[in-house]
């Protein structure tokens, strides 16, 4: 596994894939394969644009306009993943009034791939998001919620593959402890697994037992914390094998990806686009046929 390198380019992020060589950008041939990375997270209900007059984002948002944007983007790259990092409830009278199932419903029609859990998603208890499950034709993927005798046990899966122009791609989700954010009325039993070493299980599965050429965590621990908790960040650097972290929770603005050194000293991407569905944050992944790849990143403003 060589030493992956951080790329700068007027504001686009680059960096090599965990395990793969350096990666020419300037040899691009009809033998390379792009993976399109598109993601969201903490959308929070919010389905319609933000008004002009509104004092942060101004007409910016809506599903509508994402839906737009990512149609145009999977006609320029058919192999393209649609993620979001959770905290997909809670923020409109439109949670109030439907209890999930538009935001659900919308995300299907979107067609989303995968999603991870927020605290927010239990805002009607863990019995409230089973009822909505039925609606979600994507995959929500929880690997340290364990939901034994509640009502979303067999409803959720640990990780996913994806295959992609032959690229193996492995999505595991980790959500944050739910004590002090959930009330046990809501969160009824589920149980919080410690998210490092769930994440040292998965990505051993992913890489190890599947082989996966791309590992990418679905994460709502948030970014970063001044004190003692474990962040995206924390993750980042006592993990090995992740390539990408798609964070929540904290509502962070990232003008570009973070670029972290895990346990192995390889590059790991952290990323996360706000709040609100104003942002739609895009990472394209490279690779030839040797498995060399890099990665450009850059946030689209809806």
């Amino acid at each position: 596994m060589e030493r992956r390198k951080f790329i700068k380019q007027t504001s686009i992020a680059t960096a090599v894939v965990a395990g793969a060589p350096s990666f020419n950008l300037f040899a691009e041939t009809k033998k390379s394969k792009k993976i399109t990375i598109l993601h969201t997270n903490d959308v929070h209900s919010h389905i319609d644009p933000f008004s002009p007059e509104d004092a942060s984002f101004p007409n910016k948002g809506g599903v509508a306009r994402r839906l737009t944007l990512i149609e145009a983007i999977r006609k320029e790259n058919p192999n393209t993943l649609l993620l979001d990092a959770g905290d997909i409830f809670q923020g409109t009278p439109y949670f109030n009034f439907y209890g999930g199932e538009l935001e659900f419903k919308l995300m299907s029609m979107m067609q989303y791939d995968a999603a991870t859990i927020g605290n927010h998603d239990f805002d009607n208890g863990v019995n409230g998001l089973a009822v909505q499950m039925p609606n979600a034709s994507f995959k929500m993927l929880s690997s340290n919620y364990n939901f034994t005798n509640t009502a979303m046990d067999g409803l959720t899966k640990p990780y996913e593959i994806f295959i992609k122009d032959g690229i193996k791609i492995g999505v595991f989700g980790i959500g944050i402890q739910l004590e002090g954010l959930v009330t046990p009325a809501l969160s009824k039993e589920t149980q919080y697994l410690d998210p490092i070493e769930t994440s040292h299980d998965m990505t051993r599965i992913l890489k190890e037992e599947q082989n996966c050429d791309l590992i990418i965590c679905l994460s709502h621990l948030g970014y970063s914390y001044k004190y003692d908790k474990i962040s995206d960040l924390k993750l980042a650097k006592k993990t090995k094998n992740i390539d990408l972290i798609i964070g929540g929770h904290t509502h962070t603005f990232l003008e570009k990806p973070t670029i972290v050194k895990n346990a192995s000293d390889n590059d790991v991407i952290v990323n996360q686009v706000g709040w609100a569905g104003v942002n739609l944050g895009r990472i394209d992944f490279e690779f030839d046929l040797t498995g060399k790849a890099t990665a450009t990143s850059k946030t689209i403003t809806i």
